[in-house]
């Protein structure tokens, strides 16, 4: 017989700090830092309650120094400890930058496999409203680009606590890139222990006519566009990618040769991003599966507006979706 299993609703940061104080109490090398973490409870509550259970040794506000603070984590990690970090937002990551893509990133090579640098490097990603250019900008394609990090970006509660605590587990460094406009998301969690195994997509919603694929909280527009669509008879099938590198590419042609169908949509300027390279694995993978072009829905090639019209009009939406999949079924 199966156990049956409990669920509770919880928000998305509570998913986020339920995953980092399990890991913490079965673990003492890893501890939590970055600005706000410890006293203020987290800039977005994420760490509420951590100090008061943990203490300032392993849950440390650090100075508005993401380089200091960042190198200090790599040199821990490669001692033995395994440190989150914590950005304030993955904006702010390009001032510590060189110590991910030189340090962590590449110390177990460049050392012969003597150091590993178990590391999160974890925070907000993408646009969180009306926060203008240098606050609003999607940069998991920058760091997937990069051999030796990992990068994770969940859509929900679930996934978030899941794929976090495999994060921690890992020896690796790995990208966790969460969105401001997600922390207040609520969702159902198991009561116990559970992980999510990184490089894994989940088909949110299954369908026979075309596959859309996307992540991050950019994927609720394809879950209201598949809503619209199916009105009127085209059954979408709804791939959330979940860890930008390792890509779960088998699961997208899978879909893909089902389907004979590919919308991408990702929030990220279209030159050079996530949607490029799976579109560029699938036609070189399931060519002969395709009955039409595949279509990638992305932000406008422009820094992002802080004007709400314009933003508005920045941002894909399930209107584009929706263009896209009719385009792709030529209806």
């Amino acid at each position: 017989m199966f156990k049956k299993v409990s669920m509770r609703t919880i928000q998305f940061r509570e998913a986020v700090c339920e995953a980092m104080s399990e890991e913490m109490r079965t673990d003492e090398s890893i501890y939590l830092l970055g600005e706000e973490v410890a006293e203020y409870n987290g800039a977005y509550k994420a760490s509420k309650g951590m100090l008061d259970e943990f203490g300032p040794k392993r849950v440390i506000d650090t100075p508005i120094a993401e380089l200091g603070f960042a190198g200090i984590a790599v040199g821990s990690a490669m001692n033995g400890n395994r440190p989150i970090v914590e950005f304030m937002t993955f904006n702010f990551s390009l001032v510590g930058i060189d110590q991910i893509i030189n340090n962590a990133a590449k110390i177990r090579q460049m050392s012969g496999g003597q150091f590993n640098c178990s590391i999160v490097f974890r925070g907000p990603t993408a646009s969180a409203g009306q926060l203008a250019a240098t606050h609003s900008q999607a940069f998991e394609n920058w760091f997937a680009n990069c051999p030796g990090l990992k990068v994770v970006v969940p859509s929900n509660p679930y996934d978030a606590k899941g794929l976090l605590k495999s994060a921690i587990r890992d020896n690796d460094p790995v990208i966790f890139m969460e969105s401001e406009q997600m922390y207040g998301d609520k969702g159902e969690v198991p009561e116990g222990e559970y992980t999510i195994p990184l490089g894994v997509a989940d088909i949110k919603r299954e369908g026979t006519d075309v596959t859309v694929v996307s992540f991050g909280k950019i994927i609720k527009e394809a879950y209201v566009a598949a809503d619209e669509l199916a009105k009127e008879g085209i059954s979408c099938e709804v791939i959330d990618i979940r860890t930008v590198r390792p890509l779960d590419y088998d699961t997208i042609l899978k879909s893909v040769k089902k389907t004979n169908r590919l919308v991408i949509l990702e929030e990220a300027w279209p030159f050079g991003n996530v949607a490029t390279e799976i579109t560029f694995q699938v036609q070189s993978q399931a060519f002969d599966f395709l009955d039409a072009p595949i279509q990638k829905i992305n932000t406008a090639d422009t820094p992002a507006p802080y004007s709400p019209v314009l933003l508005k009009e920045w941002l894909p939406n399930s209107e584009d979706v929706i263009k896209a999949v009719k385009k792709v079924m030529y209806k």
